[in-house]
């Protein structure tokens, strides 16, 4: 193992003990926002086969890459949930590429404006969350020019 990969005292201590609230919360926002891009994924796939789209082979493609796409906030709220300090990259990612699509919605019409809302707050309080100092001590990472 490398200096960087080796706990050291303090690390360990921060991360031992209960999971804080926050990590918590931050991991059921990702895995929700996982879960919600799954079903999405799936039910587009279920359409694309059993509805008449303009380019079948189009909608399978959507399909497969949001479902593809579901298993970076799913993998991320496992490792937080875990603990893992290598999980709060992609569940920023995740949060990070969600406010672009919730600002599309909300400027779309109908049912799309609430979904944006939705998304925007989630997206927001689960960045909240992830760069919580409680958090990233939880998950052991250390800050630009902190001791070793």
């Amino acid at each position: 193992m490398s200096s960087e990969q080796t706990p050291t005292p303090t690390q360990t201590q921060d991360t031992a003990g209960p999971r804080p609230r926050r990590l918590t919360y931050a991991a059921v926002l990702a895995g929700l926002e996982g879960l919600a891009l799954l079903v999405g994924g799936v039910w587009m796939l279920v359409l694309a086969m059993t509805g008449a789209p303009d380019d079948r082979q189009q909608a399978v493609t959507g399909g497969v890459t949001i479902v593809v796409l579901a298993l970076l906030p799913l993998l991320a709220a496992r490792g937080l949930l875990a603990r893992r300090s290598w999980s709060r990259g992609p569940a920023v990612i995740t949060q990070i590429i969600a406010l672009p699509v919730a600002y599309n919605l909300i400027h779309a019409d109908g049912a799309a404006i609430p979904a944006g809302i939705a998304l925007t707050a989630v997206a927001v309080a689960a960045l909240v969350l992830l760069v919580n100092g409680e958090t990233t001590r939880a998950l052991g990472i250390r800050g630009p020019g902190a001791q070793k």
